[in-house]
């Protein structure tokens, strides 16, 4: 299976996916779209990542790879391949699903708790805990089920189209290596400094084996997610 992703910043790239699809014996590319890249056609892959980003514009005028980046996100949403977006690209696929996306109270970054939803058909824990970095939040859409919830964000993510489509606020693919690089080259999200919500750069950093515990998440996820394209 040959996986595309799409990638925004330098510095905020697969992190532990490209470690999964290549253990799992799955090819990928990855465009780099901020560097001038094309995006990929949708029919030379099996499945689409959209990778987060920096947080703010949603501007074709100020970002323009995003008007190839929608109308690709429209193109999978319509077709049959699986589709998975992680913070930003969560929220280009709750806004291309008619979902509000908007600055949300508080920011949200460092280890926080998520809570399953009800009827959220994602195999992962009841409660786990998982790396976050936004302040930018999006509403349920349409058609879609609710993941889960931390106290900060009422809404960490959705499932659409029967699990087919997957949308992540929180950050499974988190490493030591690549929250570390963020943390380097990345401002936190507007309204960190004031946040109960944000972490300082130890406490994300303090406990290695918190990045251990979301490799098996991050697998659950991906299996369950990767089903649909054998369909």
């Amino acid at each position: 299976m040959h996986v595309h992703l799409l990638q925004h910043s330098p510095h905020q790239g697969p992190a532990r996916i490209a470690d999964w699809l290549t253990s799992m014996g799955h090819s990928f590319t990855v465009f780099h779209l901020d560097a001038g890249e094309l995006p990929p056609r949708l029919a030379d892959g099996d499945a689409l990542i959209v990778l987060d980003g920096p947080e703010g514009s949603a501007d074709e005028g100020d970002r323009p790879w995003l008007r190839a980046e929608r109308k690709l996100i429209a193109q999978a949403l319509d077709g049959r391949k699986p589709l998975l977006g992680i913070g930003y690209g969560a929220q280009r696929i709750a806004e291309a699903l008619g979902a509000i996306v908007a600055r949300g109270t508080m920011a949200e970054t460092g280890w926080h708790r998520v809570t399953l939803a009800p009827l959220s058909p994602v195999d992962l824990p009841e409660t786990f805990e998982a790396f976050m970095w936004h302040r930018e939040v999006f509403a349920l859409p349409d058609y879609a089920l609710a993941l889960g919830r931390s106290t900060a964000s009422p809404l960490q993510g959705f499932t659409w189209d029967d699990g087919r489509v997957v949308a992540l606020l929180c950050h499974l693919e988190a490493t030591a290596a690549s929250v570390t690089e963020l943390l380097d080259h990345q401002p936190p999200p507007e309204g960190s400094e004031m946040s109960p919500h944000a972490q300082e750069r130890g406490a994300m950093l303090d406990d290695p084996k918190r990045f251990d515990r979301l490799a098996p998440l991050l697998d659950r996820l991906l299996s369950q997610w990767l089903r649909h394209a054998a369909r």
